[in-house]
């Protein structure tokens, strides 16, 4: 399972060279940035110390949609408490959720929102879990590259799934085939995309672990395909 720290509109040269910086030092080299600032100028290669191949490695996209067309999950941090969603997932609880789906998932997605107002609503809901970082103080006072760099330790430990000798095979159905199977699905019934039902069904979608999948997705083979025009399932 691949890992990738995505950086929303990032305006501050620093943050995202301090990131690149905190993910390096983590184990983590899978860098993405929306709509970046001058992610490449002195500020950053500055605060990047050591790290400049995470920094230059950056995928650079212009929005949202294209940064995670290739994702299983997608993850969002956001202050809790947010409408947005439903749950809040603690940023402790973050590795144990993935492990879970390990076998499950082939790239997974977390998101940043930027410096000055985080991210906006319409694409925590985009997201298919939302996580917060919990802190001693009602006011939140981590900036983005703090955030980064406590996510990043939280989810270190998966790195050592990846080592030689712990290879973990991948199921050829994984979460990303559910996910899309389910959508299809709502879509048919007249659940729509953007609906507060079809959000909480997706939500809690996510939180399947790795051997609740296939079961789901035998019980979706077993529905009448011709219910569902042009889904091969």
């Amino acid at each position: 399972m691949e890992i990738h720290f995505i950086l929303y509109k990032p305006a501050v040269p620093g943050n995202v060279g301090a990131a690149a910086r905190a993910l390096k030092t983590m184990g983590f080299r899978h860098l993405r940035l929306i709509d970046p600032c001058d992610h490449l100028g002195e500020e950053a290669r500055m605060l990047a110390h050591a790290s400049h191949e995470v920094l230059e490695g950056a995928e650079v996209f212009e929005d949202f949609e294209a940064a995670i067309a290739d994702l299983d999950l997608v993850i969002c941090t956001t202050a809790k408490g947010r409408t947005a969603k439903h749950d809040y997932h603690s940023s402790r609880e973050l590795r144990q959720l993935l492990e879970a789906k390990y076998e499950a998932l082939e790239k997974v997605g977390v998101l940043f929102g930027t410096e000055e107002s985080g991210l906006p609503n319409e694409l925590v809901l985009k997201s298919d879990l939302a996580m917060s970082i919990p802190m001693s103080v009602s006011y939140p006072s981590l900036n983005l590259a703090q955030s980064v760099m406590v996510t990043a330790y939280e989810l270190s430990p998966l790195n050592a799934l990846s080592k030689p000798g712990k290879h973990m095979e991948k199921s050829g159905e994984g979460f990303g085939a559910l996910k899309y199977q389910v959508r299809a699905l709502l879509q048919h019934a007249g659940i729509e995309e953007g609906s507060p039902l079809h959000h909480r069904i997706m939500e809690r979608l996510a939180t399947l672990s790795a051997t609740d999948i296939p079961l789901f997705l035998s019980v979706l083979a077993r529905l009448d395909q011709s219910s569902m025009p042009g889904q091969s399932i």
